[in-house]
């Protein structure tokens, strides 16, 4: 694994930042625990897609279907889409 994995990591510095000047964002230790994990697993899948497998075709479709379910976990965290008790306020 290489140290690539982590630069997604990296993306934590916009809200970091952003608390700095507005009080719009309004992020805990939690949140960004929680966001660095989903993060860092999120780029370890797309790591390991692209590096087993060899047709284009197929990593396409994997990582597309990583990507949405990223997108729905995240905004199940952030806003509650779903319903679910790990839903934000």
């Amino acid at each position: 694994m290489s140290r690539k994995v982590f630069y997604p990591l990296l993306l934590l510095f916009i809200p970091l930042i952003g608390m700095n000047f507005t009080d719009e964002i309004d992020w805990s230790l939690s949140d960004f625990i929680v966001a660095g994990l989903i993060l860092l697993v999120f780029s370890i899948c797309t790591n390991f897609i692209i590096l087993r497998i060899s047709n284009t075709n197929r990593r396409v479709l994997f990582i597309t279907i990583l990507l949405i379910l990223f997108m729905l976990v995240w905004a199940e965290l952030a806003v509650g889409i779903f319903g679910t008790p790990f839903a934000g306020s």
